[in-house]
């Protein structure tokens, strides 16, 4: 019997040379995710990978001409829903081994930081998804309810790369559409992610970042946007050593000052004007009600020049302008919010109902943003990580053909090679002949020194 080995050549050039430099199948194996029969982990893995370069979803894929090839659906599903494989370990793997690549890239100078935020993972169409809930979302652009999850995010950057490191789909104890599924191992990684997902954001943040501590992942600083700027929140992250910067709303938190508590309004009120600076209004050191020096720098409010904002950092020996540089960092995780939803297709490739479906898809969403960021920090021309994404995707349209194409040259190169002279003449006198009656966009993937010859 011939054993069919086609599956290990799929993956494109640019993504197999990433996959290879990233070691990302080495990553899944170390993390445990491997099957003992059947089609193999790695294999599950790439074809998924690939379907979104391919404009493709797994419905269309098993209707074209390759579905002969393909495993069937049950099989990608229940890859995708096994309960038991630690997705979070394998994306930690990958996240802090290309940060450590990164890393040498750049210049020890360089500020590297952890940025922390959510945004909505919608599902707005199901009804009996797992642990669906009913939640807000509070940008400013929406200010509305949905159905699915909030998808608290750690990610890294040094102001030119952003790497995902760890995510938590939340959903809610009180706005709780589904509960959790009685047929899971109470023993699985599976099921210790559920019971996160009904934990609070801010009870989980020390965690993700501790977990990325001891990962080996460099950064000196916490980016996080005004939902997550609580007390608590902010003396866990110094304990663990890392600097805090934030924007800082006008709640309930109180500063102390000359032994007095006082609100943000009155420490703005309090804090000395800063001369010569056209949007740095004023700036002051103060400590927070549970005993954290901070220095909070108050900025003109551009959508509203009558009001301010204030920037908190625990750093007091960074000025006023290199807290507001290092806060626009944050801005990274946006970027990254927006590519995985409208290139990535993060809550509309596959249709799960099983939260381990969720999970899963969304780490395999993660490793492609991943393999994009690190193509695009090693490329030499300035493409974006969209440019980039559309390049992979016209590469692989034109790989089966090509690849065919060029081996089927090598092939008859070979033969001829081995043959008496009057033969080889007359196969390259055949093989010219029929090369210059192909297009010229065929004749562009032919070897050179077959066309030459």
């Amino acid at each position: 019997m011939i054993t069919d080995r086609t599956h290990n050549k799929q993956l494109p050039n640019e993504i197999n040379l990433a996959f290879k430099e990233l070691k990302v199948l080495s990553h899944l194996r170390k993390a445990g995710i491997v099957k003992s029969f059947g089609f193999s982990c790695s294999y599950l893995f790439q074809l998924i990978f690939c379907l979104i370069f391919e404009n493709k979803n797994w419905y269309r894929v098993l209707e074209s001409n390759k579905s002969m090839d393909l495993p069937a659906k049950d099989a990608v599903y229940r890859f995708l829903n096994q309960s038991t494989f630690a997705w979070r370990r394998f994306l930690l793997f990958l996240s802090s081994y290309t940060i450590a690549k990164v890393t040498r890239l750049t210049s020890h100078h360089r500020p590297k930081v952890l940025i922390i935020d959510d945004s909505a993972y919608e599902r707005n169409r199901s009804k009996a998804v797992e642990l669906l809930a009913r939640c807000f979302d509070h940008s400013s652009q929406k200010m509305r309810f949905y159905k699915g999850f909030r998808m608290l995010t750690l990610g890294w950057s040094d102001g030119a790369t952003f790497i995902p490191i760890d995510f938590s789909l939340l959903s809610s104890q009180n706005s709780q559409i589904n509960g959790i599924s009685s047929a899971v191992d109470k023993r699985s990684s599976g099921y210790k992610r559920r019971i996160e997902a009904l934990q609070k954001a801010t009870e989980q943040i020390p965690y993700m970042i501790k977990r990325a501590i001891e990962a080996g992942v460099d950064a000196s600083y916490v980016l996080m946007d005004s939902w997550f700027i609580l007390p608590s929140v902010v003396k866990g992250i110094t304990d663990q050593g890392l600097d805090v910067i934030g924007m800082v709303k006008n709640l309930k938190q109180r500063y102390i000052v000359n032994n007095k508590r006082v609100s943000l309004d009155q420490l703005y009120r309090l804090a000395k004007p800063v001369a010569g600076k056209k949007d740095i209004l004023r700036s002051i050191q103060t400590t927070q009600a549970n005993g954290v020096p901070v220095k909070i720098v108050f900025v003109r409010n551009r959508n509203k020049r009558s009001d301010w904002l204030a920037i908190l950092s625990t750093d007091l020996t960074l000025s006023d302008q290199e807290i507001i540089k290092l806060y626009g960092i944050r801005w990274d995780i946006e970027v990254f919010f927006k590519t995985t939803k409208s290139l990535l297709k993060l809550q509309k490739e596959f249709q799960g109902r099983s939260y381990d479906c969720l999970i899963s898809h969304t780490t395999i969403v993660f490793a492609r943003y991943i393999v994009l960021s690190w193509q695009n920090r090693c490329s030499i021309d300035d493409r974006t990580l969209g440019g980039i994404f559309y390049d992979m995707c016209d590469e692989i349209g034109d790989l089966d053909w090509a690849v065919a194409l060029q081996q089927l040259i090598e092939l008859i190169e070979d033969i001829v090679n081995n043959t008496n002279k009057k033969i080889k003449g007359l196969i390259k006198s055949q093989l010219q002949q029929w090369i210059d009656r192909l297009p010229s966009y065929i004749k562009a993937y032919l070897p050179i020194s077959v066309c030459e010859s």
